[in-house]
């Protein structure tokens, strides 16, 4: 009976950290991504801790951080600069930064973690922190590919953990997609989905497949792009034009997959099509096989399917 009681309790009192707003947010990974989540959180009230391997990618992520505060500041408070400096200031103090996430997560409400798209590093890194944190802690994947519960199975709170992937730039794009895995409970999701709306984003709700919703459409459709283009049914110019006067788009597909980066847009293909090899729109593609392979990977770079000054 005592043992009941206590599960009972130990039941309740998860619930209700689930249900209390989360203030706390460490962002692990000082990259684009992880410096926009990081910005937009502290912006909108959040405490942060930013967290990378090394300092100098810290204080790189710190600048970038002004930075883009100042641009905001600008448009916002254009007739009054010294509220926009005010403005700047508030927003760095949530800010903090830390090279030892193990340490920071242990007073955290939510890791939400934005490092490179290899499984098994970020199983390594959940594995880790899933040690470190609270078991109220909720855990958050920006990865853009690779399926969440593959992720969670390196933690005992496959419960308390789900997905929040952002896009580029953060601060601009008012789209979070927040996936629910089989495992994430419901009481985790709905903590996710509330946190979205109070950064100012507008949630969407995904299953844990290939892509979630925006990148299954979007990356076979950049490289049915390339298909066209290399069957010769038009060329990558032509093919941008058209997708960008006829469907409106801001951008065409050569143009998007050079800003995204064509080694981002080959490692999501070549991921999917291992495990679905049947599947056509999973397809490799031979022309952004080799322009991967000479080290042409689009703005990044200075030249992928067009050259960039």
């Amino acid at each position: 009976m005592a043992f009941i009681t206590r599960q009972c309790i130990r039941s309740l009192s998860s619930s209700a950290a689930l249900n209390a707003a989360i203030k706390h947010v460490t962002v692990i990974g000082g990259g684009l991504m992880g410096a926009g989540i990081a910005q937009v959180a502290a912006s909108t009230g959040h405490s942060v801790v930013l967290v990378d391997t090394s300092e100098d990618i810290l204080k790189k992520s710190a600048k970038g951080i002004e930075a883009s505060l100042k641009r905001v500041a600008k448009k916002k408070f254009a007739e009054k600069p010294e509220d926009g400096e005010a403005f700047v200031q508030k927003v760095l103090k949530n800010i903090s930064t830390s090279t030892d996430a193990v340490s920071v997560v242990q007073g955290t409400d939510l890791v939400v973690e934005a490092i490179v798209e290899n499984l098994k590093v970020k199983q390594d890194l959940f594995g880790a922190l899933d040690k470190a944190a609270p078991e109220r802690t909720i855990f958050a994947s920006n990865t853009s590919s690779l399926p969440i519960a593959d992720i969670a199975s390196s933690t005992a709170r496959l419960d308390r953990f789900g997905g929040l992937h952002f896009f580029n730039p953060v601060p601009m794009m008012k789209l979070v997609e927040v996936i629910k895995a089989p495992g994430t409970s419901q009481q985790t999701f709905d903590a996710l989905l509330e946190f979205s709306k109070a950064l100012g984003k507008h949630p969407v709700s995904c299953k844990d497949t290939p892509g979630f919703i925006v990148n299954r459409l979007l990356v076979p459709y950049m490289l049915e792009a390339v298909r066209l283009h290399e069957r010769g049914h038009g060329s990558k110019e032509d093919i941008d034009v058209a997708m960008k006067l006829g469907a409106g788009y801001p951008m065409g597909p050569f143009e998007l997959l050079d800003y995204v980066g064509l080694d981002t847009s080959k490692f999501i293909i070549d991921g999917w099509h291992e495990k679905d090899p049947d599947n056509p729109l999973f397809a490799p593609s031979p022309l952004l096989n080799k322009l991967v392979a000479e080290g042409k990977l689009g703005k990044k770079t200075g030249e992928g399917f067009y050259k960039h000054k």
